[in-house]
């Protein structure tokens, strides 16, 4: 066997390897962050069960959870990050605490109108994120790069 062979070989043995180790570190780390997830809004859902009633903020709440499991089934499947389901977390996000600042001062000052640009900036970069990716799909042959 010449070296050049043997060199090879090692090659293609280190890249099945790596492939293997790196498909099965990502595999774990998905169930991990979806095991937390769930567990989290299990939580959240009793802790409402406990309070005997669940306040808008509680459900934005449920719904920053749906979209974060929506974004880790979406991940799981495609090997894609789903950079719409962050800009969805994040209005989420915001829109739980502009309710929950606008329930507990009871005024309007310009943290509110921070917090409602915010939202719109994030609704623009949704929808241009959108128009990206219709207009300029990703090549699939290109996923694992």
């Amino acid at each position: 066997m010449k070296k050049s062979d043997f060199h090879e070989r090692m090659n293609r043995l280190s890249e099945v390897v790596g492939s293997l180790l790196v498909d099965a570190f990502h595999y774990l780390a998905l169930f991990a962050i979806g095991g937390a997830i769930v567990w989290s809004a299990i939580h959240a859902f009793i802790g409402m069960m406990g309070a005997g009633r669940a306040s808008i903020d509680d459900i934005l709440l449920l719904f920053i959870y749906l979209e974060l499991g929506a974004m880790v089934g979406i991940y799981f499947k495609t090997n894609h990050m789903p950079v719409r389901f962050l800009i969805y977390v994040g209005i989420t996000a915001l829109t739980r605490l502009l309710v929950g600042d606008i329930a507990t001062h009871h005024k309007l000052d310009w943290g509110i109108v921070m917090v409602a640009g915010a939202i719109l900036l994030l609704a623009l970069a949704n929808l241009v994120v959108r128009y990206g990716s219709s207009r300029f799909p990703s090549n699939p042959s290109s996923d694992r790069a």
